[in-house]
């Protein structure tokens, strides 16, 4: 059974005085449905209110603070100013990559202090930049590269690790980043080879330059690093040496 609700009869005004039929209209109450509580006023949500447009205006100007181009804060209490660069965020510190990239460069006065701590951006470009390369000399080895890369810092890892015994601290992340910056001499061979001839003992000699180079470095650096790895310095050495040798065996063939 539907039931009926009375709903009272609106009434146009014709003609009289505008003043009191305007006093009448207001004096009449809007017809609301069944079960709905009629409209407040007051309401201080914006979308509860009639005048919508009066309180966007006011809580868009209020809701962060102020606006955008007057130096507003967030409502965690920072400002769009004090957030940091977007590289520092993604733990991208190019004056850090420089740096270590300089020191690398210097090959008996590498500071190990630079390197203490690790980060995988500048053996990131270093890889980047040796794949580059070899295709530039019409080699697609992008895959064989980082392969050789992961199964290098691995096996350093164990190496020095075991090597150092029970004094063995040296981490995979920090390993891995000194692996990584020390194909800097494999990564300036790579780039000399596209302007040498193949084959001849110039190339040999280039490379075992560059080996030793980049041998050189990488020990210093594993040596520092791990508490008693002086006294394994020629194992140590050993090991990174048969490492760059494979990548410029990479780069020459």
């Amino acid at each position: 059974m539907s039931k009926q609700f009375a709903i009272p009869p609106v009434v146009f005004p014709s003609g009289g005085n505008p003043t009191a039929a305007g006093s009448n209209i207001q004096q009449r109450r809007i017809p609301t449905a069944p079960f709905q509580s009629p409209p407040s006023s007051t309401s201080s949500i914006p979308f509860m209110s009639f005048d919508i447009g009066s309180a966007a205006a006011s809580t868009s100007g209020s809701f962060y603070g102020g606006s955008i181009g007057s130096g507003a804060s967030l409502p965690g209490g920072t400002g769009f100013e004090d957030e940091e660069p977007l590289l520092d965020e993604l733990g991208i510190h190019p004056d850090q990559i420089w740096r270590k990239t300089k020191s690398i460069l210097h090959p008996f006065r590498v500071n190990p202090e630079l390197h203490k701590e690790s980060d995988m951006s500048g053996p990131f470009l270093l890889y980047v930049s040796l794949s580059l390369f070899q295709l530039l000399a019409g080699k697609i080895q992008f895959g064989v590269i980082l392969g050789w890369i992961i199964v290098s810092f691995f096996f350093l890892y164990v190496v020095v690790n075991m090597l150092a015994g029970r004094n063995g601290n040296l981490e995979l992340h920090r390993c891995a980043s000194v692996v990584g910056y020390s194909m800097l001499p494999v990564v300036i061979l790579s780039a000399i080879m596209l302007f040498v001839p193949q084959g001849g003992t110039l190339v040999f000699g280039l490379a075992a330059l560059f080996v030793l180079w980049a041998t050189r470095i990488c020990t210093g650096l594993m040596v520092a690093l791990v508490d008693g790895g002086d006294e394994h310095r020629a194992l140590i050495a050993y090991a990174c040496f048969l490492v760059y040798t494979l990548f410029s065996f990479l780069v020459i063939f």
